[in-house]
């Protein structure tokens, strides 16, 4: 078992995927409403080596002594990896080791507008930040950033970063119902885009619990008629959560173990972590297949949002 890796997952953009997590839980410099992972403990814009260089790289020698390899390596995880400052030398350590597996970089993007932090990634094969707001009004209130961090810094970073860069940058908007899709904040988020020019601009809603309640997602007939109203080609819709299950990474003894966890007893995600010694974005993928599939349902009560098994599955 792995402190710092977790997976090969089953990724609805990257196949069977290895994730690495860089930062412990939950240390990221925003706080957003809809995060899966939870609210935010460490809010905050400071680059440190939160895990270090040498037990990140032990572990992953040992992943590739002994494992088969993944399609992609992937820096996601608890918060947001490119607040440790050593990214850049796991990053190389990686494609010196294992040159031909593909990296990805999953980040918020808020710290593009450093002119290191760009340096330090530029070799990944793929980077998937995201943008989720155009105005100052709508970032606070959707991502809730870390103290003096700006709306206008982040997206000139994006945008920065974005003419430099010489790899694939798929662009992910969040789409929020009553936060962000509403015709003015669309219409500045399309300029925005058109800027950074990526490669790919993938929507996405929510499919797990927020970290506050009364959320929902977008349903796919509005997020198609923000596409529609956006008229660009290169937008499309995350697949949904079932479709993870057509992944030949997608594991049936995992599944199984979280349906017979919660039939014992209901759990949070964090529950779910700990009994079953997976990470958290690993456990997500199942959940979401489960609830799209309705085998289990969710109940929000004092201590989180409780995993049961739906009442015709018990």
């Amino acid at each position: 078992m792995y402190k710092y890796l977790f997976g090969p997952v089953p990724s609805r953009r990257l196949g069977m995927s290895l994730g690495i997590d860089l930062v412990p839980k939950k240390v990221c410099s925003l706080d957003c409403v809809y995060c899966e992972v939870g609210k935010t403990t460490k809010l905050t814009t400071d680059r440190k080596e939160y895990i270090l260089y040498d037990k990140v790289t032990a572990e992953l020698a040992d992943y590739f002594q002994n494992n088969p390899e993944p399609d992609y390596i992937t820096f996601s995880g608890y918060g947001e990896p490119t607040l440790n400052v050593r990214i850049g030398e796991i990053l190389q350590y990686l494609k010196t080791t294992k040159p031909h597996i593909p990296i990805a970089i999953l980040t918020n993007g808020t710290l593009f507008y450093d002119p290191t932090l760009q340096e330090e990634i530029k070799t990944a094969d793929v980077v998937l930040p995201s943008l989720d707001a155009a105005t100052e009004e709508v970032f606070r209130k959707l991502n809730r950033p870390a103290e003096g961090l700006s709306l206008t810094n982040y997206i000139n970073g994006l945008i920065e970063f974005s003419q430099k860069y010489k790899g694939k940058i798929w662009l992910e908007v969040f789409i929020l119902p009553g936060y962000n899709d509403h015709e003015e904040e669309l219409t500045k988020l399309k300029e925005i885009i058109q800027k950074i020019h990526p490669e790919s601009v993938q929507l996405n809603t929510l499919d797990r619990p927020g970290t506050e309640p009364g959320l929902r997602g977008a349903t796919p007939e509005e997020l198609q008629k923000i596409i529609d109203f956006w008229d660009m080609k290169n937008v499309k819709i995350i697949s949904a959560a079932a479709a993870r299950k057509n992944k030949t990474s997608y594991r049936k003894d995992t599944e199984s173990a979280i349906l017979e966890t919660i039939a014992r007893r209901p759990c949070t995600l964090q529950d779910l972590t700990q009994i079953l010694g997976m990470h958290s974005n690993e456990i997500n993928k199942y959940l979401g297949v489960l609830e799209e599939e309705g085998k289990i349902q969710t109940q929000e009560l004092e201590r989180g949002v409780f995993y049961q098994l739906a009442k015709y599955n018990k």
